[in-house]
Parts: structure tokens; sequence; C-alpha cells
């Protein structure tokens, strides 16, 4: 067992510190498309809530999309007149790449981001980031599908709601309640390594966003709201749901062929209680027993369905090795990355050569009992070669879980974990304004790095004024240097 604390890519979470007054510690977002009947309303409600309610700095970001009315004009006139304010210009459309942009660049420790529409009631707001603040949680969501929650909305948007939350418990196993609900926020830190894995620029960025972090084992924090639908929501349901519905397909893909390195978001080791050596508790045993029993189940139905198919054409003795092997595969296959975490390609055809080892000594057991039939009885009935076979495999099965704990994929906590170290540049004040934004990270499902702020983050403004980068604050370098490091020394299996 590992004694000594690994430093892992993101930093055990702490309480952010009450001082620093002259950082924002939430930066809220509010991405908008042309909204130039809503922006303005939206903001002063919001500054007056934080101003009166919350007792950090704070800052409001107004996110335009390319807007094409006067939503500019409106965003730069606020900026001017409160302090707390914030405009920056996307000419590319997407609230997600509009979010990934503002919140990569933020120097604030907490991001938050809300619909303009203040759909939400703003009573949530502190409930939603104090987790983050206190450093229980990574991200926190508000959900309009707990028991607490009130919401007010008609039947069509409801079904709609209830009905994509459970494609993504069905298809991605999500346990969150509540995907697009337009009121979530996050840790810096943790954006700073997520962002860059999340590749949607629309409207299924949420859930992208948020499937990546549970899977990797974030902690994620709901807060029930009150609600009251928006009837002149421009959303339109159709196309963003089809949009989602390609995400889902996108990403459930990428998780099952182990493309995303999700162990970049590993926790150092000893920030879960669950890594706690507890006396007399082996580590891990309930979950992989539970994922064992699953995989054996099923990998034993599609061994007798094997079975009965090569039955039809050899002996019974051919099928059951057939049967066994491609079944054995399989199996191994299904344990690997299910029960023991192991993600990746790295080590698969040592553990699938070990796995066939322990296929041989099943084989022999199976086999054995066939033996043992046909020499009892010169034509056993089908349904009886069948309950031998199942009594033989479920003695394989208990020798089988033995054997892949302790030598396929045996327990190694002892060894040195994460295989990427995580910098980013800090920040350099260069002036009093907005922003400047850096250059997104490449997608982790393509060769080919794209951006994903405007092509040109300074230029003519909704007023006609030319603006220079001189002119502008940096808030941070959202660039993440991803140093690789000996792959021996990280244990796969050991994602929280």
């Amino acid at each position: 067992m590992r004694t000594e604390p690994s430093p892992g890519n993101l930093p055990a979470r702490e309480h952010l510190p009450a001082g620093n007054a002259g950082t924002p510690v939430l930066d809220v977002v509010i991405p908008v498309y042309n909204e130039e009947k809503d922006l303005q309303p939206c903001v002063l409600r919001l500054h007056e809530h934080l101003a009166r309610t919350f007792p950090y700095a704070f800052r409001i970001t107004i996110a335009d999309n390319a807007s094409t009315d006067t939503t500019p004009l409106v965003a730069a006139r606020l900026e001017a007149e409160i302090s707390e304010v914030r405009a920056f210009r996307l000419e590319q459309k997407g609230r997600g790449r509009a979010l990934r942009t503002v919140w990569s660049a933020s120097d604030a420790p907490v991001l938050a981001y809300m619909d303009v529409d203040l759909s939400t009631d703003l009573n949530a707001l502190l409930p939603l980031v104090a987790p983050l603040i206190s450093g229980h949680s990574d991200l926190a969501i508000g959900s309009r599908l707990a028991r607490s929650s009130r919401v007010v909305r008609g039947a069509k948007r409801e079904f709609i709601s209830r009905t994509y939350n459970l494609i993504l418990r069905g298809s991605l196993q999500a346990r969150f309640s509540d995907a697009q609900c337009g009121f979530k926020a996050i840790r810096r830190d943790v954006a700073q390594v997520l962002l860059p894995l999340v590749e949607d620029t629309g409207w299924f960025f949420d859930t992208e966003m948020l499937v990546l972090a549970e899977r990797a084992g974030l902690r994620i924090h709901e807060v029930p709201v009150d609600w009251v639908d928006d009837p002149d929501s421009t959303v339109h349901i159709v196309k963003t749901a089809t949009d989602d519905l390609k995400g889902v397909w996108r990403v459930g893909r990428a998780l099952a062929t182990g493309s995303l390195a999700l162990d970049r978001l590993a926790r150092p080791f000893g920030d879960d209680p669950r890594d706690r050596e507890i006396s007399g508790v082996p580590k891990g045993l309930a979950r992989q027993l539970v994922g064992f029993c699953v995989v054996g189940g099923l990998s034993t139905l599609f061994y007798l369905l094997l079975y009965s198919g090569f039955r039809t054409f050899s002996g019974s003795q051919v099928a059951n090795a057939l049967a066994l092997l491609v079944s054995a595969v399989a199996n191994t296959a299904a344990n690997r990355r299910l029960t023991f975490g192991v993600r990746g390609r790295g080590g698969a055809v040592k553990h699938q050569a070990q796995g066939l080892v322990v296929f041989g000594i099943g084989l022999a057991l199976t086999s054995g009992s066939l033996a043992a039939l046909n020499a009892a009885t010169n034509d056993p009935a089908h349904s009886t070669e069948l309950a031998v076979l199942i009594a033989a495999n479920l003695a394989a099965t208990v020798l089988r879980f033995l054997l892949f704990r302790a030598w396929v994929f045996p327990d190694r906590r002892d060894e040195s974990p994460s295989t990427v170290v995580a910098s980013h540049t800090p920040a350099v004040p260069v002036g009093p304004a907005s922003p400047v934004y850096a250059t997104a990270p490449q997608s982790p499902y393509s060769t080919t790095p794209e951006p994903y702020g405007p092509t040109a983050p300074y230029g003519t403004n909704a007023y006609g004024t030319t603006h220079s980068p001189h002119d502008h604050q940096t808030w941070g370098d959202a660039t993440m240097q991803l140093q690789p490091v000996r792959p021996s020394d990280h244990d796969p299996r050991d994602a929280r």
C-alpha cells in the first residue's frame, strides 16, 4: 500500500482563503446571443443580488456569441457603468464555446454561469458555489428534477427534460439528475484540466463536462432550485435534441474505447476517504465482487449460447473449447475495464495472455466434468450437459476471480501514480480593462487543433472604437502543458 500522497494532476481540495480582495472569488458568466432586451435587467438584478448577499469579491462577465442586434452596445454600456462587469465578444456562436473561452482565461477560483432569462431563482446561487469555496466539491449544478425543487413549466419541456436525463442514465450511466439546467459552477483548478477534454461548443457542452467529471470520480454537488420557464426562449428544441443525441453517441464511444485521459483528473492519494486503510477491509473487494458477478453472469449466458450453437455441428468437447475460448477473451476484456478499472490499451495483450492461462484452468474443469458425465452415461441429454457445465463454471468462476485479483490485475497501490503533470502559466496583469483569451487546447478526439475563441480577440467594438491588447488585462493563461512521465509510474485502476 502507498503511504505517501501522490501529487496527481489536481491538488487536494481546500477552503478558499477569505483574503485576496483584489481578485474576484467568483466569476459569473452570462452567455448571450441577441439578448438586447433581457441583458440589462439580468445584469442589474444579478449585480444587486451579489452585492447584497455574496461575502466575497465577484465579477460578472457577459459573453456575447456573435450577436447581430444591439446586445454588444448594451454589454459595453454595462461594463462602463459597473466596475464588477466585464464584456467580451466572440465572433462565433455557441454557448459551450463562450463558457470554455471565458472560464479558461478567468483568474477567479470559482467559475459559474447562468442563463440571461434568470429562470433560476438567485437565492440558490450561494448554495451553489459554497461547496466549491469550502473545498467540499469540484462542480455544482442546479437541479430542476430534485424532489424539493419547485418548477413551473409546460408539459412539453417537462417531458423532454426528463426523457433526456433518462437517456443519459441509460446510455452513459450518469447519476446526476439534471444535465441542462442553466445554472452551474466549477472550481478553476478543475476547469483547467477538464475543459481541454470537452469537445462540444454548443448546448451539449454541459452534459459532456458533467459526464467526464463524474467518470473521473470528481464530486458533483446538486442544489434544488426554484425555476420558472421562460415562454420567450429562443432555444430550437428539435435541433438541440438532435445535437445532444449525437453528443451522447460520441462521448459514449470515446468512453467505451478508453480514448479519454480521465486519469488526468485524479486527486492526490489520500484526498478521497476511500483511500484510507482500514484494518480487515480489503480495498475495493466489494465493488470488484459486484462487477465480477455481473460480468460473470453475462459471460456465462454468452458461453451457453455459443456452446449451443457450436454443438449443432461439433462434438461436446470441441463445442465447449470453442465457446469457452471466445467467452474467455470477452470476459477478460470486460473484467479488465469494468471490474478492475484498467483503462487504455497498455498491457492489454499481457492481460489477455494471462486470461488465456486462466481459461486453460476453466477448460480443464469443464472438460473434465463433461468427460465424467460421458463416462457415467452413454448419451446424456443436452439439458444435463448444460447443468453440469453451469456447476463446473461456478467452480471455475471462483478460481478465476481469485487469479484475476491476485495475478492478472493485482493491486499495486504501492507504486507511484500519475502519468501527467499539469502546469499553467501565471497571470500577468497588463491593464485595467477586459481580458485576453488564450488559444484552446487541442481536441482530444482529433489530431488537428482548433481555436475556440474569436479569431481576432480585439478589434472594432460596437461603438466603432478599435481596441488594442495593451488596453486589456490578462486574466491568466489557460494553456496546459502536460508532461508525460514513465507509464510504469501509474496504476490506471487508481482513478477516483
